[in-house]
């Protein structure tokens, strides 16, 4: 659809909450692959890889590649854990974890032509216990984000990467590199100012709308864990991080975020930690959400308390391998469909626990719906008004056997059509122009039953609510 505008009904300022009736905003939860994991910490196979003794959040970043289609994985392990090195997974069963401050982070590196297979390549780079043939990107580099910037115009730096560098605690510093084929960085260069906490996956994008760079990083008030943005028109020099989305206690906490633009709106998948009561059955794991954002300057939930990835069921050390922990990628596109890697744990977050890569899929526009609260009734979903500047108008829902959706044109005379097939559908009022409409702001209001309603493309610029 060319010069066709989408809205992702999730977007609240596109509604207009005081006519809507018997509907509730609902996110769509992700469908897992089942051939995950896809590989886990090998610190136990034979022969071992004894740096990837504890990937603990492995805060992964997976990039494909726009000729070839193959995939990089960049992710975050302890290479140096003394704990989880002197406890076997016998062992695990019978004691808690007991991190030490000497435990270091290094960024490691992985590739796969399909997604599923993976290879980590010896890339003879960093030492470890006196041999280069490891996988080791980065020593010391905690939360790392890479970005694959093709426009800047030389060529040693259209790989840019961002991360904590903790080499002790006095000593700590938000750094960039910079590299040609996104392996092989040049030395980590300290920002010239500002030197937030960080400890967490610091996640960095080229913003569409300002072609600044964005970092979404986290601080610390009142002892609860704070998302904060950054920005930078050069890479090198970075504002002071703002807060920018925050949980509403202990209880839900926004552990890491990395943020995907998507549809004229931001969307962050967001890390959820529990703590501040320690007999609920979710203390101290890690849920994953979708929240979204229309500027960059506040995140809203789509629902509080839904997960876009479900935890697998049990515990440790017996359940399934994601049941404790989940730390995402950015989304991916591919077949068709949004494509979410991430990182699973199995256990706590503050104890033993082995992790392995996974994903999961979404439909392409499909994140949220709106449905009826009482299915026994119908929902009305009214959104606010529109100018139009073409005829064309469809709407992507999934409507059950014998269900509907109406849609209303409310103007000075009321016209109406009817949809009654899933997918995007073409919404044609008859005996009605919309590109004839002129200056005249028009309401669109949905009617239905046994439907829900994703998302809206067409001819049309909604009047948004601030």
């Amino acid at each position: 659809m060319s010069n066709a505008r989408k809205y992702l009904f999730l977007d609240r300022g596109i509604v207009d909450g005081h006519r809507c009736e018997n509907t509730q905003l609902r996110l769509c939860a992700a469908k897992k692959d089942p051939k995950a994991p896809f590989f886990t910490e090998e610190f136990f196979s034979n022969p071992p890889r004894p740096w990837e003794v504890r990937y603990d959040n492995g805060y992964p970043q997976v990039i494909r590649d726009q000729e070839t289609g193959a995939f990089r994985l960049y992710y975050t392990t302890f290479i140096h854990d003394e704990d989880s090195a002197r406890a076997t997974l016998a062992e695990r069963r019978n004691r808690h974890y007991k991190p030490s401050p000497e435990r270091i982070t290094a960024t490691c590196y992985a590739t796969s032509d399909d997604g599923v297979r993976w290879t980590k390549p010896d890339l003879n780079i960093v030492e470890f216990e006196g041999s280069s043939a490891n996988n080791i990107l980065l020593k010391n580099a905690h939360g790392a984000s890479v970005l694959f910037d093709p426009a800047d115009p030389n060529p040693s730096r259209r790989y840019k990467l961002i991360a904590k560098m903790e080499y002790s605690r006095e000593n700590a510093w938000m750094g960039v590199a910079f590299s040609p084929d996104g392996v092989e960085f040049g030395p980590p260069r300290p920002w010239p100012a500002y030197n937030p906490r960080a400890d967490t996956h610091n996640f960095v994008f080229k913003d569409p709308a300002t072609s600044h760079f964005v970092l979404i990083t986290r601080l610390w008030k009142d002892g609860m864990r704070i998302v904060a943005k950054s920005e930078s028109s050069d890479f090198m020099t970075w504002s002071e991080p703002k807060e920018i989305a925050r949980g509403p206690g202990f209880e839900n906490q926004i552990y890491s975020m990395p943020v995907v633009p998507y549809a004229g709106l931001y969307f962050g998948l967001a890390s959820i930690y529990h703590e501040g009561d320690r007999h609920a059955s979710d203390f101290d794991t890690v849920d994953l959400t979708l929240m979204y954002s229309s500027d960059l300057e506040h995140f809203n939930w789509i629902e509080e308390g839904a997960s876009l990835i479900a935890r697998g069921s049990g515990s440790y050390p017996d359940g399934e391998w994601d049941c404790g922990c989940i730390y995402a990628s950015p989304f991916v596109e591919m077949e068709g469909k949004m494509c979410v890697y991430y990182m699973g744990g199995n256990g706590r977050h503050t104890d033993f626990r082995e992790t392995g890569l996974g994903r999961a899929w979404l439909e392409q526009d499909a994140f949220a719906c709106y449905a009826a609260k009482d299915r026994t009734n119908e929902a009305v979903l009214t959104l606010r008004p529109a100018h139009f500047f073409g005829d064309r108008l469809r709407i992507l829902a999934d409507i059950e056997e014998g269900g509907w959706i109406r849609c209303d044109l409310l103007n000075r005379s009321q016209t109406s059509a009817q949809l009654r097939t899933s997918g995007w559908s073409d919404v044609t009022f008859r005996d009605v122009s919309l590109s004839r409409l002129g200056n005249m702001p028009c309401t669109l209001r949905f009617v239905m039953r046994g439907a829900r309603m994703y998302a809206m493309e067409g001819d049309l610029s909604i009047i948004k609510s601030n």
